[in-house]
């Protein structure tokens, strides 16, 4: 995947996106990084990329010629590139939209800045507009590092264990199981023992209930969504059908 950043402070792009699960993934070629500074299309002696609003009103607009410039100046024609604006208004991100992302092969991401972005660069410029959550950054930089690491980890390669991806919290609609490691007994506080059973059937019923009970109590708007019921009744009644099976063998028994 060959990922481009437009925006006015290229500086804080790469020093997040070249370490640890990334950095390796892009030195192993799964994906490329390219920035552009959107001042160096900008107008003027002073290169100005901004102006004042239409109508009145604080701030400064990010205007859209300059926009344009900047994105019809990236290298390459092919192949085509999914333009995404980093945008308070856009569309919530969230796993789904992470793993339709990961299968494309370009995308571009446009970081707004200042008062915002004139709105026809939304209207004529690009395919979509995400945003990762509802409150307001002083630009779109840190949002866009954000989605191209949940975009990227999520490559073919970009993982040490591919299956990293496909048990994790969102990947099936629901939180993840809780995790444990060494020491077993920590200040009192121990593994719960099934994990330590070496039963992997056991193991596996353990860890579905745990996200499904984690998913309820945390986050009952998934929960609603991957139709999770409350583990408690769940639990109820899987021991009264277990208590009414042994019933029937003991009446079986006479």
């Amino acid at each position: 995947m060959r990922i481009d950043v437009l925006t006015l402070f290229p500086e804080l792009i790469t020093p997040i996106l070249t370490g640890s699960v990334l950095g390796r993934a892009r030195a192993a070629n799964v994906w490329s990084l390219a920035t552009h500074d959107i001042r160096d299309h900008g107008l003027g002696r002073h290169r100005s990329v901004d102006d004042t609003p239409f109508g009145g009103g604080s701030g400064m607009v990010l205007r859209v010629d300059v926009v344009a410039a900047a994105l019809r100046a990236l290298p390459g024609a092919q192949p085509p590139p999914h333009v995404v604006l980093l945008e308070a208004s856009g569309r919530r991100f969230d796993h789904a939209v992470a793993a339709r992302l990961a299968t494309l092969p370009r995308l571009v991401f446009i970081c707004g800045h200042y008062e915002g972005v004139d709105a026809r660069v939304r209207e004529n410029l690009v395919d979509e507009a995400l945003s990762i959550g509802d409150f307001v950054l002083t630009g779109g930089e840190l949002a866009a590092c954000v989605i191209i690491d949940a975009v990227v980890r999520l490559l073919p390669g970009a993982l040490g264990n591919a299956h990293s991806a496909v048990d994790e919290s969102f990947a099936n609609g629901r939180l993840e199981y809780p995790h444990y490691t060494r020491p077993r007994d920590w200040e009192g506080h121990t593994v719960p023992d099934v994990l330590a059973s070496g039963d992997h059937g056991r193991v596996a019923a353990w860890r579905q209930q745990e996200a499904d009970a984690r998913t309820f109590a945390w986050r009952p708007d998934l929960a609603a969504v991957a139709g999770v019921r409350d583990p408690a009744i769940v639990r109820a009644e899987a021991e009264a059908e277990a208590a009414a099976k042994r019933a029937r063998r003991h009446r079986g028994n006479r």
